[in-house]
């Protein structure tokens, strides 16, 4: 990779990092030495591109970034296809629009040579024939109000639950919720297709959206030993 090339990759790995970005990170990302990463970034300091950090502690950058996007790379067209194209098949009707409106507004915007990676993509998702129907509105789940659901488990038991919707997670053939349960007192996972019922109530669970997800990736990562992302 050529040295502007890289500098244009340190700005994009710093911009979709939520944590400091250390010079090993960036080295192996970008298959570069160490004190290339270090004259990369003082390079770019000197440029008066606003990172902060310091060798040893990582890098960011500054909350008052403001340089544009750089137009997609073909793998990134495609890699956002690809993804569009999953949802589209997976995704309730509301996402499924989304992502199919998606690939059109990045059809539109990309320059006439890239348009073939989106009209004709190298990969594709495959057809999912076996898509989980249910009637969980996703668009709901994102004003923060609990939700009072019957719940049929593996057992062919139902249960009421009151719970706090953190993230929907899709598999190859079903949707799974994962939640705050008020009943268990912890996070739980329910499979989409067995709520036999749900009910969005009026009343808020007033837990902030970032705080409930990082609760709950914490809990993951202790019952795993993996880090999400």
């Amino acid at each position: 990779m050529r040295r502007v090339g890289r500098l244009l990759q340190i700005i994009q790995i710093l911009r979709r990092t939520t944590k400091p970005a250390t010079a090993g990170k960036l080295a192996e990302e970008l298959e570069a030495a160490k004190r290339s990463v270090y004259r990369d970034v003082a390079d770019l300091i000197g440029r008066r591109v606003p990172n902060r950090g310091e060798a040893g502690s990582g890098y960011v950058l500054a909350c008052d970034f403001d340089m544009p996007p750089l137009t997609l790379t073909p793998d990134e067209i495609e890699a956002a296809v690809l993804g569009a194209q999953w949802v589209a098949e997976r995704g309730d009707a509301v996402l499924a629009a989304a992502a199919r409106d998606l690939i059109a507004k990045i059809g539109a915007a990309a320059p006439e040579r890239l348009r073939p990676f989106i009209a004709q993509p190298t990969i594709g998702a495959p057809v999912n024939t076996m898509a989980a129907r249910d009637g969980l509105d996703i668009a709901k789940t994102r004003a923060g109000r609990k939700i009072r659901i019957r719940y049929r488990d593996q057992r062919d038991e139902d249960s009421a639950r009151t719970i706090w919707p953190v993230i929907i997670g899709y598999a190859e053939t079903v949707r799974l919720l994962a939640a705050w349960c008020q009943l268990r007192q912890d996070f739980r996972h329910f499979r989409t297709d067995r709520i036999v019922a749900a009910e969005f109530l009026g009343e808020r669970h007033g837990a902030r959206p970032g705080d409930l997800t990082n609760r709950w990736k914490r809990r993951m990562e202790k019952e795993r030993g993996v880090r999400l992302l």
